[in-house]
């Protein structure tokens, strides 16, 4: 077996966030992904990188000396693969908006990459709702847009899709669906629900409610993340939400646990957005190029010419 780029860099997002869950939400995968990776690195080392335990992983001694290689590693990738102006490094301004979710659990990692690998590129960030952003985009406002895109239907914009974040069935610790082999919107239908607003997810989960012959108990609607969250885990209903936003614990310290539905349930899709037969500009490509690398997103789909 041979050792990855893949695989160091879930071993790298493990061992910084000392959460195998929340390496899974950075890097927009399966936790089985993560652990598949982890699993397969140690097999190639030859002894394990992690002590497990049930408030989640930490390094061991080769742990600890092994990463240090995988950061020089992936350091050096990163080098190798920017994309530089003609002076060997881009510069200028990008005009960047993005709505309320993908800055609060998106963007924040990916704009620290950005400033690593380019400097001098000056990113100016403004959080719209959609309809703002597109109108923004259309209107020469901003140059780009990173949003989800699933309720993007504008002819004017171009879209380019990232990934799909899952979404799953939000519920307390020891609640009764966990006990069970499957679980569907018909036994969700009887349990409180707490409806998140923001983002047009409400528009969203009546959009796969309306499929079914079934609806949600709403109990609270909310623009809260936070405010679902802590409700969820101290048992003041069930939601569904992506993993995207997931946390295993409330502030209050309650855990919340997640159900794949078997009911098809869509994933929140982010992307870029931008304006049909804008001119492109160094920035601009150089940020569609990094999360093109970053979601192996294929170079066939460029809609930017």
């Amino acid at each position: 077996m041979s050792l990855t780029l893949r695989q160091l860099k879930y071993f790298v997002a493990a061992a910084e966030l000392g959460q195998i869950s929340q390496a899974a939400i950075q890097l927009a995968i399966s936790q089985s992904a993560v652990t598949t990776a982890i699993r397969e690195l140690e097999e190639i080392v030859g002894s394990p990188l992690f002590l497990r335990s049930a408030s989640g992983v930490a390094l061991t001694e080769t742990g600890r000396g092994f990463l240090n290689h995988a950061y020089n590693i992936l350091s050096s990738v990163d080098e190798a693969l920017r994309m530089p102006s003609a002076d060997g490094r881009e510069s200028g301004r990008l005009l960047l908006a993005a709505s309320y979710t993908v800055i609060g659990y998106f963007l924040p990692y990916h704009l620290q990459r950005l400033s690593q690998l380019y400097p001098n590129l000056d990113i100016q960030l403004h959080e719209l709702n959609r309809n703002a952003i597109e109108e923004g985009l259309i209107a020469h406002r901003y140059d780009m847009a990173v949003l989800l895109t699933s309720n993007v239907v504008n002819p004017e914009l171009a879209v380019e899709h990232f990934f799909g974040s899952p979404r799953r069935l939000w519920v307390p610790a020891r609640h009764p669906l966990l006990a069970r082999d499957t679980v569907t919107l018909e036994d969700v239908a009887h349990e409180p629900f707490i409806m998140l607003t923001v983002d047009e997810a409400a528009h969203t989960a009546l959009r796969y409610w309306s499929e079914t012959p079934f609806r949600p108990d709403v109990r609270l609607r909310t623009s809260s993340v936070e405010a679902v969250r802590s409700m969820v885990a101290n048992g003041g209903g069930v939601a569904v939400l992506s993993d995207m936003v997931y946390r295993p614990w409330s502030l209050e310290g309650r855990r919340i646990e997640t159900i794949q539905l078997k009911d098809p349930i869509p994933p929140m899709n982010v992307g870029l957005a931008w304006r049909k037969g804008a001119d492109i500009t160094g920035p601009m490509r150089a940020v569609r190029d990094y999360f093109r690398h970053a979601y192996a997103v294929p170079r066939g789909t460029d809609n930017l010419r």
